[in-house]
Formats: structure tokens, C-alpha cells, sequence
């Protein structure tokens, strides 16, 4: 019989960042994500979930 089983890695980082309020502060750093100058590695490894996905 053959499963399917789904592997989950959650990276997680914590930035600080000038901003007027959280909306350009959301904005600052999603920017930043988009333009590669933020890249999540193994160092930011916080979890592993392993799940068998029913049918």
C-alpha cells in the first residue's frame, strides 16, 4: 500500500524596523522578502511537522 506523507519545515525570523505603523512596517519588510534581501536559511529552523494525509 502506498501513503502520502506531508513534511512541513516552519522558518521563522524576528526583524526590527523604522517605521510610522505596523501597516509600512508589514510593507518595509515584505519588500525587503520580495527583493531577496531577507532569505529565511536552516538558522531560522523552528519546527518539523510530519503528517499521513488521508484519502
Amino acid at each position: 500500500m502506498k501513503y502520502k506523507v506531508e513534511i512541513t519545515e516552519t522558518l521563522q525570523r524576528i526583524l526590527e524596523v523604522e517605521a510610522k505603523d505596523e501597516y509600512e512596517a508589514y510593507q518595509i519588510v515584505k519588500d525587503m522578502y520580495r527583493e531577496e534581501e531577507i532569505v529565511l536559511s536552516a538558522d531560522d529552523y523552528i519546527d518539523t511537522k510530519i503528517e499521513v494525509l488521508s484519502d
